[in-house]
């Protein structure tokens, strides 16, 4: 059954917090991730069609969250949408549900190190776009790559360019 889990955390980004979407699967597989200055019904909606869009392999029958007041009414807003009479996308907000995301959220925090600080959003999303492909490759959760080191070295120069 398609799954996604999505929960938010803290970064500081040019001395200011800001909320950090981030979405896995139910393999654990990352889906997206989405900084903001709010943690609101706005932001929310936001994320969950950037996730969206991102996965396009499939709709999400369910999708657990914390129990943040902002996602219920996403939820609400997108089946309806879809079907005003029949809720297509359960909306599973039970704590321990999500824990998947949260222990996630703590490998990259430990990641990122004490500091845990980023000068400008530019940087901030480069540095988790590239913390994220590197951590989706260790998982051996990229398909159609042949094994080795070297394989690896030509999906990060393909994703980044050069630089990489």
């Amino acid at each position: 059954m398609p799954c996604r889990v999505t929960d938010e955390t803290y970064v500081r980004v040019g001395g200011k917090w800001r909320y950090l979407w981030r979405a896995v699967d139910q393999n654990g597989r990352f889906i997206d991730f989405r900084l903001t200055a709010r943690r609101d019904a706005k932001a929310a909606k936001a994320f969950l069609k950037q996730a969206s869009e991102g996965a396009r392999l499939y709709r999400p029958v369910s999708i657990c969250t914390d129990k943040a007041p902002g996602y219920r009414k996403v939820i609400q807003d997108l089946n309806h949408r879809r079907d005003p009479h029949f809720d297509s996308i359960l909306h599973i907000d039970r704590k321990w549900r999500n824990n998947r995301i949260e222990s996630n959220h703590a490998a990259l925090k430990r990641l990122l190190g004490t500091r845990q600080s980023f000068r400008s959003l530019r940087s901030a999303k480069a540095t988790f776009a590239a913390i994220e492909a590197i951590r989706t490759i260790k998982n051996g959760h990229i398909s159609n790559k042949a094994p080795g080191v070297r394989s690896e070295i030509d999906f990060i120069r393909g994703l980044f360019g050069e630089a990489a």
